[in-house]
């Protein structure tokens, strides 16, 4: 499937949630590439899974905000193959760097940088330990297999919707509760 056939149908999918993230934030290593940077050379030509630039194109066009959260050693070869596949400007925030841990650091610092609400955000990757930690901060997150694809967009649209509508129905519950005029206050 070609980069315009993916991109339009990544519309489609798009276009059928009422609630959509603020921010997608994506993984580099076996989450957008099939790869490790650590063990590619600068020199080469990159590619991208299948699907992930028309997503990316049509996530773009939609006005959804992009940015990276990647654990990668070899920060210098990551952004020479995103400028490489001219993706670069796609992304509002950029968090390379290597952690011994998860991605907690990274997301703190994607939130300060665009101010945008870890429960506004939805998160793709290829490691768990990254998807459980990121998650308990209110992210999204989307455990990839095989790359992003539409059926992981799909899925991840999905339960941020889903999660969505919980945070709201609970906002309204406890607003309900707090202005009941039942209140044991009340004078009689």
């Amino acid at each position: 499937m070609g980069d315009e056939k993916v991109k339009a149908e990544a519309l489609q999918i798009i276009g059928a949630f009422q609630v959509l993230p603020r921010l997608v934030v994506f993984d580099l290593d076996y989450t957008l590439w099939p790869f490790y940077c650590e063990c590619r050379s600068k020199r080469e030509m990159p590619s991208l899974y299948p699907h992930a630039k028309g997503i990316v194109h049509a996530l773009k066009d939609k006005g959804i905000d992009m940015a990276i959260a990647s654990r990668s050693p070899t920060a210098d070869i990551a952004e020479t193959f995103i400028n490489k596949l001219s993706i670069k400007s796609m992304f509002v925030a950029q968090e390379i760097f290597s952690s011994r841990t998860d991605k907690t650091d990274h997301f703190q610092r994607i939130h300060s940088r665009t101010g945008v609400p870890f429960n506004s955000m939805l998160f793709f990757d290829d490691e768990n330990r990254n998807i459980q930690a990121v998650s308990k901060k209110g992210v999204t997150s989307i455990l990839v297999g095989n790359g992003v694809n539409l059926g992981a967009l799909r899925e991840g649209l999905t339960k941020f919707s889903e999660n969505w509508n919980t945070v709201e129905k609970n906002k309204q519950k406890w607003t309900k509760f707090c202005q009941n005029p039942e209140s044991s206050d009340k004078k009689e």
